[in-house]
C-alpha cells in the first residue's frame, strides 16, 4: 500500500502559493533571518532523546503531533515572508490597500490616515419621525438598545431603507438591511479595525474618527456624510447595525449585546 509522505500536501501547497506571489529579488535580510528565527528551536526546546535519560519512550500520537507541530512552523513561516516582503517595498504598500465590505458597508482601508471630512450633510431623503412611528416606515424589524433607554429622537432615510436613534453625547445606532449592496462606507486608516464579537455575532470595532459616507443603490454613487466617531459594526441574520458615539470597545459591545 502507498503512503504519502506527511509534507507532501504541504509541499504542494506551498509550490502553488510560490507561482501566485509576485516578490521583488533579492528579499530584504531581514526577513531570511525572521524566517531563520521562526524555524529554529527556541532555547531549551528539545529537538530529539537526551542522551542524559536515555531514550525516550515515544508516546503513540506523539510522530503525528511533531508533524503537526513542523507543519505549522513552515506555514507560520510562509506567511512572515509574505508580510514582511509586502511591507517592505513599495510595491507591497500600495497593495496594502483594500476594501472590505462587512454587515452592509465598504471599509475602505489604506496605509495612512485619510483626510477629514469638515463638512455635514443628511443621509438621502432623512426626515425625523415618532419613534413609535418608525417601524411603519421600513420592511424590517426596528430594534433598540436596552442599554441606552428611549432614544432622544428618531430619523427614517431613503424610502425607509435606513433608520437611526439618537442618545446624548452623540451616541448612535443606524440599522439597516444589509442585503448584497453596501450602504455605508468608511474611508479608514490606523489605527485598524478590530475583529471583535458581539454575543455570538461578528464584528468590528473601528478605534478612531473617520469619514462616513452613503452609496446610493442606483448608481453607487458616494455622499460624504461627515467625520465620524468610534463605531462598532455587526450583523444579526440579514440585518446590520452601526453603533456610533461610545468610547471604548468593550462599551460599545456591551450596550450592543442589549440590542432587542
Amino acid at each position: 500500500m502507498n503512503s504519502r509522505e506527511p509534507f507532501d500536501d504541504l509541499e504542494s501547497e506551498l509550490l502553488a502559493l510560490g507561482e501566485l506571489l509576485d516578490v521583488p529579488s533579492p528579499p530584504p535580510a531581514d526577513v531570511a533571518a525572521a524566517v531563520r528565527a521562526r524555524l529554529e528551536p527556541a532555547p531549551g526546546e528539545s529537538t530529539g532523546p537526551d542522551p542524559a535519560h536515555g531514550p525516550v519512550r515515544p508516546h503513540p500520537r506523539g510522530p503525528v503531533r511533531r508533524v503537526r507541530r513542523a507543519r505549522w512552523k513552515v506555514v507560520a513561516a510562509v506567511v512572515l515572508v509574505v508580510i514582511a516582503i509586502t511591507a517592505a517595498t513599495p510595491q507591497g504598500r500600495a497593495a496594502v490597500v483594500r476594501i472590505l465590505r462587512f454587515a452592509g458597508i465598504e471599509l475602505q482601508i489604506g496605509d495612512r490616515p485619510p483626510k477629514a471630512v469638515t463638512t455635514t450633510a443628511p443621509m438621502p431623503g432623512e426626515h425625523t419621525v415618532e419613534p413609535d412611528k418608525a417601524p411603519g416606515q421600513v420592511k424590517f424589524k426596528v430594534k433598540t438598545l436596552k442599554a441606552l433607554g428611549d432614544a432622544r429622537s428618531v430619523t427614517v432615510a431613503d424610502n425607509g431603507r435606513v433608520v437611526s436613534m439618537f442618545w446624548p453625547n452623540g451616541v448612535r445606532l443606524d440599522q439597516f438591511d444589509g442585503g448584497v449592496d453596501p450602504v455605508f462606507f468608511k474611508k479608514l486608516g490606523p489605527p485598524w479595525p478590530d475583529y471583535v464579537k458581539v454575543g455570538p455575532y461578528n464584528a468590528w470595532w473601528v478605534p478612531g474618527a473617520h469619514p462616513l459616507g452613503y452609496i446610493l443603490r442606483q448608481d453607487g454613487t458616494e455622499v460624504p456624510l461627515r467625520q465620524a466617531g468610534p463605531t462598532l459594526i455587526w450583523q444579526q441574520d440579514t440585518l446590520s447595525y452601526r453603533l456610533e458615539g461610545l468610547k471604548s470597545k468593550e462599551e460599545a459591545i456591551r450596550v450592543a449585546t442589549s440590542l432587542q
